[in-house]
């Protein structure tokens, strides 16, 4: 306890250290705990489900046709369902948007359709009432099942609640189930689930390819088995059923195969790297910090030199002398620790901010008990690892040496000062890769923001409507009707619908085959996008046409099948002509084999990016009328000449009027879909930005802790040559060298890993190379004028030394 006290009155004589102290370690500690939160939620966190370790997602993938995840279709969870022996269960899900509640008050939402094992192939079972059953997949069948948070809010939390009803999409649907209160699937926000209908044509071997990233399936392993076993097993399965294929060879050339990904690690493998980078990011600002309070204590150990040979002299033993460095240092990070507590809190406000939500399993980032004990726990180990070379500098010194300080010439030994001198080169160099770093995520975010997205974003509002299966066959006519009520608002340049908007995230793509075609040896038949459009979809978004014409409304009321196709496709199949050749062309979608039921092409438009701005060029785009794709969810695209977002009520308004079953939802602007859709390289770069800034900042306060104290040690020699006739600049010179030198050994360091760094980022930077020379000397020249001015205030003081007052105060 009097070591404790004896250490608390020692922090108190020294506000500034102490203060200095207290921040590092508290911004330090504090942004590590915010990014840990985010990646103990997301990537180490188990799914809240029993034994989630055994739950498998599976699915199709044809890389050689440019199809990297193509989901699985109902055809293969029906004839893989029981067949797969390492699975004890199998199930399988679509998410999408539908409209929940009465005709005239609807409201669009995430609902997941789900096959009857759904549940138990999660582990979870209804709170109150049942699972769906095999007979509930009747398309006439018609039957939900509610979260908690639903019930209680739409019915009060009546516990008789089942066999009541709720419209989803105008139908009434009996409630057989509700979840438990803290149930939650993955990412989504579906408060309702219903089942999966098909029907024997849906079930069949036709449909085994027709995934379309929109149906998935996961699994539960048997205990014990292994993913390996469940991909061979998968593999045998897929090799067996492909036998009577006619297009076994095909999808044989297109690369076909089912993989087998663990469920969690499947689902956040988007965003791993990100978050492992900026973990990174923050252990190196720790690291800084670290190195920089070392420094700060072993100045702050050499002014209590004389204070610890004394005690030496006087009895104390070295494991005294131990005991109370440790209690000092242990003191301080543990009381920075809980301000880093603040910190984090605070770091994990800013992300919301940020849209960390908007990620994978980014609901479930929280600040708990658990990460604030690990907080503490790390403050006091850290306390630890600090106090060793403070203990080692206090035991080295010679006792004679120490008591005779005052009455030398202040200098302390070259062990410690090479110690001292080492730690700033370190820092320098951790500063510099730090920021060569957030400058190269930086760098990235620019070249993407740069991609031009195939369409002028400008004062363009979009809104996702959902066409339930029961208006299908009214659907171009509710369309018309729609556009036609848009077109008459004031300010209305043009409007149209899409089943897909750009910058969604959808991957989806069909096999498209132009008539004649025949892959080039060792290719496949390709998939590209492929949409429905309505009305003056094309205009609206400000896509370029650049042969032929585009499609209209008129094109869905003609029997004659018509097509528009991008350029990037259109370089792919007819590149003779630069693409110019496509006009006229017929294609088939899927496995078509009918002449009657291709395409004709009628108009080349630009590329589009469809997926993300940073996607690879030549992706390939469809674009059919909206009569041939019966499609549930469409996009209404409108251009205004006013501000995009206050046209949003009156598309509800409007929406409303064309059908009392319709309601529209995630309406915004284009510009703000661009915007999110950088949201996972904006928010890391600007928080690289953060740590660099505060990296730069230790470092300076590091170099420039470390020369004032070397001038203040050599006072009285720097009075003694400055009375023998040295010269101000002479004595300011040798400081700066001294910092020069440092900055230069950083520097060096900094250099080779930086180039490291890059290496390993590359996998989440666009278009910028391992060595960026611009980057590089921009992060040189950053650091060394950073240095520079911490190295000069030291030197100019050096300079003011007056000789009689120097040689006077010793």
């Amino acid at each position: 306890m009097n070591n404790l006290h004896f250490a608390l009155r020692q922090l108190r004589k020294a506000p500034v250290f102490t203060v200095t102290a207290l921040a590092t370690v508290a911004i330090c500690l504090g942004a590590n705990l915010a990014i840990f939160a985010v990646i103990n939620s997301i990537l180490l966190r188990p799914l809240p489900f029993p034994n989630a370790d055994r739950l498998v997602t599976i699915y199709n993938t044809y890389p050689k046709a440019g199809v990297e995840n193509d989901g699985s279709s109902i055809t293969n969870y029906y004839e893989r369902r029981g067949n797969i022996p390492a699975f004890e269960s199998l199930s399988m899900y679509m998410e999408r948007a539908e409209t929940v509640g009465d005709p005239g008050s609807m409201q669009q939402e995430e609902i997941v359709r789900i096959s009857p094992e759904f549940f138990n192939t999660l582990g979870v079972s209804p709170a109150i009432g049942r699972n769906f059953t095999d007979e509930e997949t009747d398309p006439h069948k018609n039957v939900i099942i509610l979260t908690d948070a639903f019930w209680r809010q739409n019915f009060n939390s009546d516990p008789n609640v089942l066999g009541r009803d709720t419209r989803i999409n105008g139908i009434p649907r009996k409630i057989v189930g509700v979840l438990p209160p803290a149930f939650r699937f993955l990412s989504s926000e579906a408060r309702v689930f219903l089942p999966i209908k098909s029907g024997m044509e849906e079930r069949g071997p036709k449909a085994r390819h027709s995934g379309g990233g929109v149906t998935h399936m996961i699994a539960r392993l048997k205990p014990g088995a292994t993913i390996a076993e469940a991909q061979a097993q998968i593999d045998a399965h897929n090799a067996a059923v492909e036998e009577d294929n006619p297009e076994a060879k095909m999808m044989a050339e297109a690369g076909f195969r089912s993989l087998v990904r663990p469920l969690h690690a499947e689902h956040v493998r988007s965003i791993r790297p990100t978050l492992l980078l900026m973990q990174a990011g923050v252990f190196f600002l720790l690291l800084i910090g670290a190195v920089n309070l070392v420094n700060l204590l072993l100045i702050r150990a050499s002014g209590r030199a004389k204070e610890m040979a004394i005690r030496r002299s006087m009895g104390a033993s070295r494991v005294h002398v131990v005991r109370q460095v440790m209690i000092e240092t242990v003191l301080l990070t543990f009381v920075g620790g809980l301000l880093g507590l603040a910190v984090g809190a605070w770091g994990i406000r800013l992300f919301e901010v940020l849209g960390a939500d908007r990620l994978p399993l980014g609901a479930h980032i929280a600040f708990d008990g658990w990460l604030a004990s690990i907080g503490l726990a790390g403050a006091v180990v850290l306390g630890v690892v600090i106090a060793v070379p403070i203990a080692w500098f206090n035991l080295s010194s010679h006792l004679a040496q120490a008591l005779q300080s005052e009455s030398r010439t202040g200098t302390i030994s070259r062990a410690a000062q090479r110690l001292r001198h080492g730690f700033i080169v370190a820092q320098i160099a951790l500063a510099f890769v730090l920021l060569a770093g957030a400058a190269l995520l930086g760098l990235s975010l620019k070249k993407a923001m740069a991609v031009s997205p195939g369409f002028r974003s400008d004062h363009v509002l979009t809104g996702e409507c959902t066409v339930s299966w029961d208006l299908q066959r009214e659907r171009v006519g509710i369309a018309d009707r729609l556009l036609e009520s848009i077109r008459q608002q004031p300010g209305i340049a043009a409007t149209g619908t899409i089943t897909n908007i750009p910058l969604t995230g959808d991957s989806g793509k069909t096999a498209v085959t132009p008539k004649g075609y025949v892959p080039p040896p060792g290719q496949s038949v390709h998939g590209h996008y492929s949409y429905a459009v309505h009305g003056d979809y094309f205009s609206a978004l400000g896509i370029h046409l650049r042969e032929g014409r585009f499609l209209t409304s008129a094109d869905s009321h003609r029997a004659e099948r018509v097509c528009v196709v991008d350029e990037d496709l259109a370089r792919r199949y007819w590149p003779r002509s630069g693409g110019g050749g496509a006009l006229g062309q017929r294609i088939a979608l899927g496995d078509e084999k009918d002449d009657a039921q291709l395409f004709t092409v009628v108009g080349v438009v630009g590329a589009v990016k469809q997926a993300a701005l940073t996607e690879a060029q030549g992706q390939g785009a469809v674009y059919l009328p909206y009569a041939y794709r019966d499609k549930e969810s469409i996009f209404v695209v409108t251009r205004t000449s006013q501000r995009p977002e206050a046209f949003a009520e009156t598309l509800r308004k409007l929406v409303r009027a064309a059908h009392p079953a319709l309601a529209v939802d995630n309406i915004c602007s284009m510009d703000t879909r661009i915007a999110d859709s950088l949201i996972t390289r904006r928010s890391p770069a600007l928080l690289a930005g953060i740590f660099a800034g505060v990296a730069l900042l230790l470092a300076a306060i590091g170099t420039y802790g470390v020369l004032s104290y070397a001038v203040a040690q050599r006072r009285r020699e720097i009075g003694i040559r400055m009375a023998l006739g040295a010269q101000r600049g002479q004595i300011g010179a040798q400081f700066l060298s001294l910092g020069l030198r440092l900055l230069t050994a950083g520097t060096i360091l900094g250099l080779i890993g930086a180039g490291l760094a890059g290496r390993a980022m590359q996998g989440v930077l666009f278009d910028v190379p391992t060595l960026h020379l611009a980057t590089l000397f921009s992060t040189v020249l950053v650091i060394s004028v950073v240095s520079l001015v911490a190295c000069l205030i030291p030197a100019r003081r050096a300079t003011k030394v007056d000789p009689m007052i120097a040689l006077r105060a010793e």
